[in-house]
């Protein structure tokens, strides 16, 4: 059963445009479905997330705290060891983890997950490598469609949560 999902930032949970402000204030642009999706993960399936990026912004750590994430790691070059650390923290294995990315240095971690899935607009060589690609592309609900696939394996819907 999968425990705990493992997310990248740019281009996954964003379309992966970097934009900065005449002040210089980095913007990122999140789906709220994507968020919707993630809190409820969290919150009310009581399931871990975690994100594992290679650039460092403090708008990333707003969004992870808003959701509910309590594993946030960023300005990381190699992400399976640090999941190996959070699967040890966790006293979970990899058969547990489900993963999505969309460029190569997200390669490792996904060959290593149970389930690994790419964002529509992935490079390539994710996408072949992975077990799903989503309709989506990052930033416009590929992670929500990730975390509806996960939850029909147990039979579970998040529509029953809301309606």
């Amino acid at each position: 059963m999968i425990e705990l999902i493992v997310l990248d930032i740019d281009g996954t949970l964003t379309n992966g445009q970097i934009v900065y402000s005449n002040n210089g204030e980095e913007l990122k642009f999140f789906d709220v479905k994507d968020g919707l999706a993630i809190a409820s993960w969290t919150k009310k399936f009581n399931k871990k997330a975690a994100i594992i990026t290679g650039r460092t912004s403090k708008l990333v750590e707003k969004r992870a705290k808003e959701l509910g994430i309590t594993h946030l790691y960023q300005g990381i070059d190699n992400k399976d060891e640090i999941l190996e650390k959070i699967l040890k923290d966790e006293n979970l294995s990899w058969e547990n983890v489900a993963s999505i990315g969309d460029d190569l240095n997200d390669y490792k971690m996904l060959s290593k997950s149970k389930i690994s899935f790419a964002v529509n607009d992935a490079v390539e060589d994710i996408k072949q490598m992975v077990d799903i690609v989503t309709k989506s592309s990052g930033g416009y609900g590929a992670c929500r469609e990730m975390i509806e696939y996960l939850l029909e394996l147990e039979n579970k819907k998040l529509k029953d949560l809301w309606v």
